[in-house]
């Protein structure tokens, strides 16, 4: 049997007429979507300890300027007999918002392993391009399917085939985003590991590429719904999916500052000497008496180390590291 041809005829479609059973699962899914970017706007700005940076506004954005519009604009689209200019508006601005916006937050803490400018700036072009590429096209589509009405679908059937080209698109930038992330990440933690400097490194490691492949595999789901044809359930998923995958970004921030606390693994000094990301203190460092003495000045008073002040000189850290472990620099 085949599906509902609501369910084929994409942004121009609705669901009023469909069984009440897949109403409600999609009004839920909406509504776990605002709840996710609820507990987000508590949680964020209750751990971060200064309000400012890519990473705390890229992850608040995305979530409330992105999932929200976008879950009720659908909400609106599917459900209500909202005028097609205003709900497509509103769920346009926040799919912009939300799926370029999660590619800002793993561009962003990308930042935290990842010291190449060369790669971070091709990262970064290959988002703003995807951005014209894939948003402005569909989004013309968009207006035209709900808009202009012709005899022959071209418009519909115009957007469904670029839905699955930009969605296809996107998958493929988070998946080289999360996939850096991973590589560097296990390089820090294995270096820490080899230092003995936490013996919980290998977990952590594990957690954190667990979590990264988590969030790949929602958005293989979404693309294998788009490919069956399932857009409704597609779409109003995507709200879910993006919310949930900003709250398992939280979690890998939440393992990393845990490295903060009391450590001298790199990865954690890297994080606390960069960014002022957390409400977790590092414990200071206590160098011997001599050293102590080095580093104060004609005043007597302890000068700034370079190392801590200049985030380019982490690689100094980590040598630093293995000089206190026994091995030479």
């Amino acid at each position: 049997m085949s599906p509902p041809q609501d369910l084929l005829d994409g942004i121009s479609g609705a669901l009023a007429a469909e069984g009440d059973i897949l109403q409600m699962t999609l009004v839920t899914f909406i509504g776990l979507s605002c709840y996710n970017v609820a507990e987000l706007v508590v949680l964020v700005p209750s751990t971060f300890r200064r309000w400012r940076g890519l990473y705390f506004w890229s992850l608040l954005t995305c979530g409330c300027i992105g999932v929200v519009p976008y879950s009720i604009g659908f909400l609106m689209k599917f459900f209500t007999q909202t005028d097609s200019i205003l709900s497509v508006t509103v769920l346009t601005i926040g799919w912009w918002t939300m799926v370029t916006g999660q590619s800002v937050v793993l561009y962003s803490r990308l930042h935290l392993v990842l010291r190449d400018e060369r790669i971070l700036k091709r990262v970064l072009r290959l988002i703003v391009a995807n951005f014209f590429l894939l948003h402005v096209p569909t989004t013309v589509l968009t207006y035209g399917a709900n808009i202009v009405h012709t005899q022959n679908k071209a418009w519909v059937t115009g957007y469904n085939i670029m839905e699955k080209v930009q969605l296809t698109g996107f998958t493929i930038q988070e998946g080289i985003l999360s996939t850096l992330y991973v590589i560097e990440t296990v390089k820090l933690l294995r270096l820490g590991a080899e230092s003995a400097t936490r013996p919980d490194s290998r977990s952590i490691m594990y957690q954190l590429i667990g979590i990264n492949c988590a969030i790949m595999a929602m958005d293989l789901l979404l693309l294998s719904l788009e490919y069956a044809n399932l857009y409704a359930v597609q779409i109003t998923l995507k709200g879910f999916v993006y919310s949930l995958k900003l709250k398992l970004e939280f979690a890998v921030l939440g393992k990393l500052v845990d490295l903060i606390q009391g450590s001298r693994h790199p990865i954690s000094i890297a994080i606390a000497d960069t960014l002022p990301l957390c409400s977790f203190n590092r414990q200071p460092e206590t160098p011997d008496r001599d050293q102590d003495a080095r580093d104060e000045g004609p005043t007597g008073e302890s000068e700034p180390k370079e190392f801590l002040a200049t985030p380019s000189n982490t690689r100094m850290v980590e040598g630093r590291t293995f000089v206190e472990t026994g091995r030479p620099s």
